[in-house]
C-alpha cells in the first residue's frame, strides 16, 4: 500500500486543515500491553496452579500454537500517526487498515 509522507487533514486542535505528516504507529509487544497478566506456565505452577491429575481446567486446553487456524492470516492491520505540522499533536487512526506493506511516497 502506497501513501504520500505528507496530506492534508482537519486537526481538531488547530480548528482547520493543516498539513499533516502520516508515519506508522509502534506496535507494542505483550509486556506493554498487558502489564498485570500473570500468563507463563512456569508462573502458574509456581502459585499451585496446573498441578496433579486429571482434568486441569483452561489447562487442559493445548497451546495456542497447536490450534488449527494459528497463523492463518498474512498480513496485519496498521495503525496510522498523523502529526500536525502547526501544533505538532498526534492523532492516531484507531481503525486500522489491513496491509501486508506500508510504503510511504
Amino acid at each position: 500500500m502506497k501513501l504520500p509522507k505528507k496530506t492534508n487533514r482537519y486537526c481538531k486542535h488547530c480548528k482547520k486543515a493543516t498539513e499533516h505528516k502520516l508515519t506508522l504507529a509502534k506496535e507494542k509487544g505483550r509486556s506493554a500491553t498487558h502489564p498485570l497478566s500473570h500468563g507463563s506456565t512456569k508462573r502458574i505452577r509456581s502459585r499451585g496452579g496446573r498441578r496433579g491429575y486429571g482434568n486441569l481446567g483452561r489447562y487442559s486446553k493445548p497451546a495456542v500454537a497447536k490450534f488449527k487456524r494459528t497463523g492463518a492470516k498474512i498480513s496485519k492491520k496498521v495503525v496510522f500517526k498523523y502529526t500536525c505540522s502547526v501544533c505538532k499533536k498526534t492523532i492516531l487512526s484507531h481503525a486500522g487498515i489491513r496491509a501486508k506493506k506500508v510504503v510511504f511516497e
